[in-house]
């Protein structure tokens, strides 16, 4: 019986953590604060200090625009290590993804993440599939704005 109501606790703490995991707003308020959203869209407002580490947190397909370089490591659910040298006013676009990360810079290092919801995710991360906007073009968009913005 004991081991019965102990599974079923650890079951309910997984099943929880799980739904928690979805938005990194939740999971990593520290990094990660809404800026904006609706039924299309989520943007993300992205800040790491030096050397902060992030825990494990989901992002829907979107586009990541660096407001200022860094170093950055990302650890996927696999174990997969990806270090990044971003650019200030790069655009990248990324698929669907769960990773933690870990600003490697003694830099901070600010982003804005365009979380697209819905059927463009979908179309977005499967590139058979017709979008109105490719993940390209929207990076380039983007990229484009950062870098006019960014201009006195």
């Amino acid at each position: 019986m004991l081991c019965r109501l102990l599974c079923t606790a650890a079951i309910a703490c997984l099943a929880l953590n799980s739904a928690m995991a979805q938005d990194p707003t939740k999971v990593e308020p520290k990094h990660y604060k809404l800026h904006f959203e609706n039924d299309r869209v989520q943007v993300v407002d992205v800040h790491y200090g030096p050397h902060e580490k992030s825990e494990m947190h989901e992002h829907p397909g979107g586009v990541s625009v660096s407001v200022t370089g860094g170093h950055l490591r990302f650890t996927d659910q696999n174990g997969k290590i990806t270090e990044v040298y971003a650019k200030a006013g790069e655009a990248r676009w990324f698929p669907p993804f769960k990773h933690k990360v870990e600003n490697l810079g003694d830099e901070t290092y600010n982003a804005v993440y365009i979380g697209i919801k819905g059927k463009l995710t979908a179309a977005a991360s499967d590139p058979k599939q017709e979008s109105p906007v490719t993940a390209e073009a929207m990076a380039k968009i983007l990229s484009d704005y950062a870098q006019s913005a960014a201009k006195p």
